[in-house]
């Protein structure tokens, strides 16, 4: 009500007053366009829109700026007064008029109450204005004047009030806001379905908002003008709750916003209460100074998922009804609540006396209905988070004890058991156990692991030993969970207090399994525990095999073979398959390493039948996934695509993070080879996903996104990957990721095609060599990489070296080398042949290596080589010819989503453009980079520090451009550049 020194204008949510204009009319003008200007000016959702609503805040923003009104509708908390909020203040944005109400429950009963709160800002002179025959009784309704004699006249009253907004808007457009229809009071709904009627045309809009449930019809339409818009809010999508809870609770963790976002089941209102109030009450995270060691203090609630807390205010709405049921409902609604599949035959096993009748008053209620299968569903997630919220513990624990004995589901059992008995109970603990058994087998390892420390915590002290196996137990599931800290932290537990060889040997064996690619230092662990497994074939496996991989990573190939073969041995005597077949795994990737592809598929055909063949399970995953490697060596590309993403769906549903991640690692190898480039950018951002995981940096993945942007990223972005990448395998010592490493560098850098480039390659190829040299190895990757450092040496104006590296690796290559790398070296071989001034022998050569990439289809490969070929073309001035592969490179780099490739081949053709229109085609680009320098008045020290060559290089490249431009002096060579240029 308004009366002397009240305010003449409310303060709106967006700082604007509730009504807006000078207190006299002013001439009117032209209509306004209604819309909030962001619906004027652009599509796309505006700044100011509520998380989520977006597309309803646009729609509204049309309804009124093409109609008349617009009505949302949704349930209790569904987020309307906030979008009505924000349509409104779009609204006076602008300097238009807002006139608004919001009642509350108990105002229904006051009449006139709405009215009042409606016309609260509008100025006295526009009431003043009203006609002598309506104005009294609108002041007496409005509480501003005596009632008129003759008693209170309601049509006046309309009358009056469809001048107000007449007049009103004659000065600007006018907005009629009601929050709350279904409150509104009678009176005042009857005046707004008067006026409604009868301003069309004036300007006068009305957005309202009513609360209706699902599938409900709304009561308050005739509040609002004829075609109108009814816009009914859903549920918030997954990412828009999220969206909310990032702003307004941002320290809310991930496994409580996963919590509040289930039970809130897209409810604006009750994911922001449900979040605050499960911050506030702690049990979003564990104690403070313990979120790094979970296994120590993680409860039932949150070893079995995040449990949110709901605030009392809020369970007091929902549950108003639900206090005044009797008692014996009241505990059958908490079985309810407490169960994970509530049902009415669990609650007759529970020992619920005629459940389906004690559920009848709840059903009445609307708090949850039963199907006709007996299965009861809570009609919202929030209901039965509440019901469970007001019990208190003595209560829960009778509940949960009655659950545990009528459910039989290892996982559910052990829930009800650990929250019915918080202390140690080896009951308790070996249903625990069962519990993380049954969720690793589902592909869960992360509950697996919360579970089992929550059995080793609920072990009686004195049986230690159950409680060590379960201590083990909760480290390898969180190992195999890529929980690493984790895993080490508590294996480390195990081993400084563990009495059993046996249990230290199975710590020792998950330190190693966390040590990643950083097992240089692995040495005294295998030792020590060598001697705790002496005489126990299995644990003695194991720890060969480790010794194996980390004889591999070092680069120590005899070592790591001495190894595998002395696990598969052991693993063989104990029986114990899953040893035996990654040991003969193993093997074999040390024989392909080292150049012997029989001998390595000899050993991985046996590892596979050990387990039963590629789809034995987890015992098959390491062979199978060599076995895709294997096959990618040998060219066959697309049995090697076929194999990994076969793989990829069985690991990727129950395997580990590190089995995911090096599973990704191969099928990134495979599809940049396949020449699918997108999808392989694609593979390696999911490796790097997995790997934050684990923490740090991960050699293997960060060689995926070197390679994968290497030849489908942007220029420069592999070369940047491939040194994060080269750097971390030299901080891991990680010798077999490193010459990858280095090799994705070198390939990058050439790939540039300029001196500065070639100097970086054969830097890193060079060193790829001596780490290849060192090792003996002779697999394809590495044949690849010589051909690569042939290239660099080569453009670089070293043939002579070049070939020297080419001749050598024919002679590792064996008559046993794909055709791949036959190809590889021939387009190296080639190059030679035209750097030393032999361009028809180069360019035969190039034609041969091309052939041989085309069947079977190798299109990057094939793309080098025909730019290869393109270039030497070029400069024997074979135009035709150098424009033909050119031509034919780009657009097989361009359907392969090969960027630098395509980069390449573009740059090579401008030359070509650039050489027919009489420039200089005869210099390779480090000739001409070169004849360029010295022609500008370089020396040859000042060439040689530019470029990253040295100064002999530097002399015999400038022999070379003096014999083909015919000049004998440097500035005879600067006058004919200048000649060739103009």
């Amino acid at each position: 009500m308004r009366g002397p020194g009240a305010p003449t204008a409310r303060e709106t949510p967006g700082g604007g007053s509730a009504a807006q204009g000078p207190a006299t009319p002013d001439v009117p003008g032209p209509p306004e366009d209604p819309r909030p200007p962001a619906a004027r000016q652009d599509p796309r959702p505006p700044h100011g829109a509520p998380p989520g609503r977006e597309r309803e805040w646009a729609a509204a923003g049309l309804a009124l700026a093409e109609g008349t009104g617009v009505l949302l509708t949704g349930p209790h908390g569904s987020g309307k007064s906030v979008l009505l909020a924000a349509v409104a203040d779009a609204w006076a944005a602008g300097g238009r008029t807002v006139l608004r109400c919001a009642p509350a429950p108990e105002d229904a009963a006051l009449p006139h109450l709405g009215l009042i709160d409606l016309l609260a800002a509008v100025p006295d002179a526009v009431l003043d204005g009203l006609p002598d025959g309506c104005r009294p009784a609108l002041r007496a309704a409005l509480l501003h004047g005596p009632r008129p004699a003759g008693g209170h006249d309601a049509l006046a009253v309309r009358v009056a009030f469809l001048e107000v907004l007449r007049r009103l808007a004659l000065r600007r457009p006018v907005l009629v806001v009601v929050d709350g229809l279904q409150w509104l009071d009678r009176p005042t709904a009857d005046l707004l379905a008067f006026a409604v009627r009868r301003l069309a045309g004036t300007g006068v809009r009305v957005a309202a908002a009513e609360r209706v449930a699902d599938g409900g019809t709304p009561e308050g339409r005739p509040c609002c003008p004829p075609g109108t818009a009814e816009i009914a809010l859903p549920p918030l999508g997954d990412d828009d709750v999220d969206r909310l809870l990032a702003g307004a609770v941002p320290d809310l963790p991930d496994p409580a916003r996963r919590a509040v976002r289930r039970t809130a089941a897209g409810n604006p209102l009750y994911a922001l209460e449900l979040a605050r109030a499960t911050l506030r009450d702690g049990t979003a995270a564990p104690p403070a100074g313990a979120r790094e060691q979970w296994w120590e203090h993680d409860g039932p609630d949150r070893a079995f998922g995040a449990r949110v807390a709901v605030p009392a205010a809020l369970r007091g709405q929902l549950l108003a009804g639900v206090a005044r049921l009797s008692a014996g409902d009241r505990q059958a609604l908490l079985l309810c609540a407490a169960a994970d599949r509530p049902a009415l035959a669990l609650l007759r096993a529970a020992g619920l006396h005629r459940p389906a009748a004690r559920l009848a008053a709840a059903e009445r209620l609307g708090v949850l209905v039963t199907d006709p299968s007996g299965a009861v569903r809570f009609r919202h997630p929030v209901l039965r988070a509440a019901l469970y919220a007001e019990a208190d513990g003595p209560q829960l624990r009778r509940a949960h004890a009655a659950l545990a004995g009528a459910v039989a589901e290892p996982v559910e059992r052990s829930r009800h058991l650990a929250l019915a008995h918080p202390h140690e109970d080896e009951a308790t603990a070996d249903a625990l156990t069962s519990a993380a058994e049954a969720e690793r087998g589902r592909g869960a390892p992360d509950r697996a692991a919360r579970l089992a420390a929550l059995a080793a915590r609920r072990t009686p002290a004195e049986r230690t030993a159950d409680r060590g196996e379960r201590w083990i137990a909760a480290a390898e599931y969180a190992r195999d969970a890529g929980l690493l800290g984790a895993a080490e932290r508590i294996a480390r537990g195990v081993l400084a207090r563990s009495g059993s060889a046996r249990q230290r040997v199975r710590a020792r064996l998950v330190l190693l399994g966390t040590a990643g690619q950083a097992l240089g230092g692995a040495r005294e662990l295998i030792a020590d525990g060598l001697r705790d497994a002496r005489g126990v074939p299995e644990l003695e496996a194991w720890l060969h095999h480790w010794a194996a991989i980390r004889g591999l990573l070092a680069g120590e190939l005899e070592a790591a073979a001495r190894h595998a073969g002395f696990a598969a041995r052991r693993a063989a005597t104990a029986g114990d398959t899953r040893a035996w077949s990654e040991a003969l795994a193993t093997l074999a990737r040390v024989r392909s390493l080292t150049g012997e592809p029989g001998r390595a598929q000899a050993a991985l055909d046996r590892a596979i039948a050990l387990v039963g063949g590629v789809r034995g399970g987890p015992d098959a995953w390491a062979p199978a996934r060599m076995r895709a490697v294997l096959t990618l060596d040998a060219d066959q590309v697309d049995v090697a695509r076929e194999r990994a993403g076969q793989l990829l769906e069985t690991v990727g549903a129950s395997g580990s993070v590190e089995e995911t991640l090096a599973t990704l690692v191969v099928l990134t190898r495979v599809q940049v080879r396949a020449g699918d480039c997108g999808t392989a950018l694609r593979t390696a951002e999911e490796c790097g996903r997995l790997a934050g995981r684990l923490g740090g940096q991960s050699p293997p993945a960060l060689y995926a996104a070197a390679l994968a942007a290497a030849f489908g990223g942007a220029p420069g972005e592999g070369r940047r990957l491939a040194g994060l990448a080269v750097a971390a395998c030299e901080a891991a010592g990680d010798r077999l990721f490193l010459p990858r490493a280095l090799a994705v560098l070198g390939q990058s850098a050439l790939l540039a095609g300029d001196p500065p480039g070639a100097a970086v390659a054969a830097e890193a190829l060079r060193r790829v060599k001596e780490i290849g040299d060192g090792m003996r190895a002779a697999d394809p990757p590495m044949l690849h990489w010589c051909a690569d450092l042939a290239e660099a040496l080569v453009m670089l104006g070293e043939p002579d070296t070049a070939a020297g590296v080419v001749r050598e690796a024919y002679e590792r290559a064996g008559g046993s080398a794909p055709g791949s790398v036959l190809a590889a070296l021939e387009r190296a071989e080639g190059l030679c042949e035209a750097a030393a001034g032999r361009a028809k022998e180069g360019a035969a050569r190039l034609r041969s290596s091309a052939d041989r990439l085309r069947d079977p289809s190798l299109p990057l490969d094939l793309a080098r080589s025909l730019i290869a070929l393109g270039a030497v073309e070029r400069r024997a001035r074979h135009r035709p010819a150098a424009r033909e592969a050119l031509t034919e490179a780009l657009r097989i780099a361009r359907e392969a989503g090969a960027a630098p490739l395509a980069a390449r081949a573009g740059e090579e053709l401008e030359r070509l453009d650039a050489g027919e229109r009489g420039g200089t085609p005869l210099l390779t680009p480090t000739e001409a980079r070169i004849a360029g320098l010295v022609g500008g008045g370089a020396t040859n020290r000042e060439v040689a520090a530019e470029l990253f060559i040295s100064v002999k290089t530097v002399e015999g490249t400038l022999s070379r451009v003096y014999r083909k431009f015919g000049v004998r002096s440097r500035t005879a060579l600067a006058r004919a550049l200048t000649t060739a240029s103009s």
